[in-house]
This record gives C-alpha cells, structure tokens and sequence, in this order.
C-alpha cells in the first residue's frame, strides 16, 4: 500500500462554532487579556462572556422589535431600544448607566402642564352629540317664542341625567380635576378602559363609585394607596376599615371585601389581599384578585371603578409581568361574563415607568 494518500484534510473550526455561539469567543479572549493582563483568564472565560453578551444582544433586540411594531414601524430604531430597555426591570437596572444615542426620554408629562383640552380628549367622542341636542333646544325654544309672540318663554330646566354628581359616575363623565387620561380602548361588552396619571395624594378625589385598595391580610393601610386613601376619607373612613377588620381579618390571599368611602368622591373602597411574589401560584392568584374586584364590583351593582398599581411596593412583582396579567384578567373577566354593570374601569398610575408599561402592554392588546 502506498502512504501517498495521508490523512484526511479537515476543516478548523472557530472556538465559536465549537462553543456554538455566534459571537466571537478568540475576539473576546483578547479583550479579555488586554483589559484585565494582571489576573489569569481561563480558557472557558471568554466562551461564558460570548454566550452572555450574545443572549443579552438576542432579548433586547426581541423587546426592541416588540416596541417597533407596537409603534407600526418595521425598522428598529435607537428610540425604540431605549423604550425596550427601560420598560424591563432588569436591564433597566444593568443599564441604569448608559446614555443611549438618540434614544431620547421615557414620556413623562406632569398633569399641571397639560392643557383641561387635552386631558378631557376622550370625554370629546361621547360627548359629541350635545350640539345637536342645543341645537334642536334652540329651534323649540324659537318656536314656542313664536306661538307666544312678546310672552317670555320660560327656561327648559335642566334633566336629571345630565347632571355630573360625585360617586354615581356615567359614561360622559371624566375621572375629575387632576386625572389626565393618557390612552383608552373599548372592553367585549362595550366597557371603557382608561389608562389615567395623577398624583398619589389625589387617589380619594377620583370621581369613580369604586376605588381598589391593596392591602394585605390584616387590610392595613400602611402603603401608599391606603395612606392617601386614609387621608381622604378621615376618621369615619378609618372607622369604617376597623368594622372590616373585626369581620373579616384574616384577609385570604386574592380575595376582596367592601367597605363605605367616607368622606371620599366614590361610594365604595374595595380591598383586596394581593399576592406576593414568589410565592405558589403567584401569576394565577394575581388574575383571581382582579377578576374578585370586579365581581365585588358588579355585586354593589358600580358603574366605574379605579385600579391603582395593585402589585406595587411591599409585594414586589416586577411591573411588567403585573401589567400583563391585571390586563388579562380584565380582557377574559368581560369575555366570560354576559352581562356587567361596570361602564369604565380606570388604571390610575403614579410612576413614568409603569405609565411607559402601560401604554406598551395596551397597545398589544389593540394588535391582537
């Protein structure tokens, strides 16, 4: 046998490709060498970092594109990487740091600067009717003038319905002075959904018939919703909470009681023991919580209510998974039921962060 034929040529293959990522594992051994030459480096350092930065480039890219086209833009664009990091918990706290070029800002407007125009922009659609209405009015009134010929006509005295009362909430009405309506989409049974920023201070003056507190299982109101609210309403609403406390504490994790809203705008405050993260079927008992409120709701017969951040402050669930699943819950709440009497359901946030969360999460809703 003759040695002529040798061995077989083989392809050489990159330290990536025998690592099975994409990006280059000899490239950053030699960062990694010339930044941090006074320690030794192993030979799997650069192989974790590859994969790392390669993961991270991957998911912010997948929350980048999912901004691009909540936005209806098909390039991704410096803005839309920077709303996608700052609408994630964790990257926004590992990149709390670093200024991205061109990403402008995170949409924060404090209420004193906008215009009452604008914050009443969605009472406009439904309101659209009130000039035919005068106008009709003012062709009757011209017409009896007429008939009367030198009689003063008497003034139409205005209807019960149209009158704005506090706690008794329609459809026309707005959250109140103070409440600025940043977004709003139509429910599956005709339900309006308002995405509302205001300050915390203010969360007793909404004029809703029902207002959602978080609590936990003694009902407290230690946090910060149950403090303003406690503000509100004094000493008779306190009373009020301390009468709950006796018949109904222990509170059940997900489940909701009533309570009088004395001295407040609304009629009722609904108390509800939220979950804390972590623990057993956290995500399942956060979708009970809210679709209990909203039966509680429907029980005392309410036409409106308003949802502070339920999931905030000492319950710890990051507000991105929170806002997803209050939002499901509400969606399949109204798909499920037949009939509601619940006519708006007000989200009222405090924070730019979960404002941008909001707006994001509201808009997947529309595109699906």
């Amino acid at each position: 046998m003759s040695a002529r034929g040798g061995k077989k040529k083989t392809t050489k293959l990159s330290r990536s490709s025998r690592a099975g990522v994409i990006f280059p594992v000899g490239r950053m051994m030699r960062y990694l060498r010339t930044g941090t030459h006074k320690y030794r480096i192993g030979m799997g350092a650069p192989v974790y970092m590859a994969a790392v930065i390669e993961y991270l480039a991957a998911e912010i890219l997948e929350l980048a594109g999912n901004a691009a086209r909540d936005n209806k833009k098909g390039r991704i664009t410096p803005r839309h990487i920077k709303l996608a990091v700052a609408n994630d918990e964790e990257l926004n706290q590992l990149l709390r740091g670093v200024t991205i070029s061109n990403g402008g800002v995170l949409p924060r407007i404090h209420p004193e600067l906008l215009s009452k125009k604008r914050g009443s922009r969605v009472k406009v659609d439904s309101q659209a009717i009130t000039p035919e209405k005068t106008e009709k009015q003012s062709k009757s009134n011209k017409r009896s003038a007429k008939k009367g010929r030198g009689k003063p006509g008497r003034k139409p005295r205005p209807k019960t319905d149209q009158r704005i009362h506090y706690g008794s909430n329609t459809v026309d009405d707005g959250p109140g002075e103070g409440f600025t309506i940043l977004s709003a989409k139509s429910l599956f049974l005709g339900q309006k959904l308002s995405l509302t920023e205001s300050e915390l201070s203010k969360i007793g003056n909404i004029k809703v018939e029902g207002i959602i507190n978080p609590t936990n299982a003694d009902i407290d109101l230690k946090d910060g919703v149950g403090n303003a609210l406690e503000k509100a309403g004094g000493k008779d609403f306190l009373d009020a909470v301390k009468e709950l406390r006796k018949s109904h504490s222990p509170l059940e994790v997900a489940s909701a009681v009533v309570s009088q809203a004395s001295g407040m705008a609304a009629r009722f405050i609904i108390h509800c023991n939220v979950p804390q993260w972590g623990s057993e079927r956290c995500e399942d008992q956060l979708e009970k919580t809210v679709k209990n409120c909203l039966s509680a709701a429907e029980e005392k017969k309410l036409k409106s209510v308003a949802f502070p951040s339920l999931p905030a402050g000492r319950n710890g669930f990051p507000k991105q998974t929170a806002a997803q699943l209050i939002l499901k819950a509400i969606s399949n709440h109204f798909v499920s039921a037949t009939t509601s009497s619940l006519k708006n359901i007000y989200f009222v946030l405090f924070d730019s962060e979960s404002i941008g969360i909001y707006l994001q999460e509201m808009a997947k809703m529309d595109s699906k």
